[in-house]
């Protein structure tokens, strides 16, 4: 039994493609031996025939992926597009080792665990580069006999 032109009307009054339609399996033979126009909308109103809901992209996949991402996963070089310096500029980094040293050398001006003048030397350091971290820094600032337990020298 053809279905194919009572499928081609379905689709033009509900207003989308042929293979959204959907007929009722129990109803096929009814449908079948409709041939009119108003055959087919009766039975869309009985809710025999319908439109079958427009299918999307599931987001499943990609939201899995982006969990993986977040706990720091897919980022071999396989993956990589661009320079190491483009996915973490040079300046970016330097930015974020000065600011901290920067940040500490000025908390231990205030609490007076540093001397200006030593704050100074110290700040010009950091500014050539001299120091790899704070960690760096302060074992350096011990070395040349700087207290940094707190209190005064």
């Amino acid at each position: 039994m053809q279905i194919t032109n009572q499928k081609r009307l379905a689709a033009r009054l509900l207003g989308c493609g042929v293979n959204r339609v959907w007929i009722h399996p129990s109803f096929v033979d009814q449908v079948a031996s409709a041939v009119q126009t108003d055959d087919i909308r009766e039975f869309i109103e009985e809710g025999w025939i319908k439109a079958k809901p427009v299918k999307g992209t599931s987001r499943v996949r990609a939201r899995a992926r982006l969990e993986q991402k977040r706990k720091g996963r897919r980022k071999g070089q396989g993956t990589r597009a661009g320079t190491a310096n483009a996915r973490n500029p040079k300046k970016n980094r330097w930015m974020r080792t000065i600011r901290s040293q920067r940040r500490v050398l000025k908390d231990l001006r205030e609490d007076s665990t540093i001397t200006p003048a030593q704050y100074r030397r110290y700040y010009l350091k950091a500014k050539g580069g001299s120091y790899r971290s704070i960690a760096h820094m302060r074992s350096q600032m011990t070395l040349e006999g700087v207290n940094l337990d707190g209190g005064d020298q």
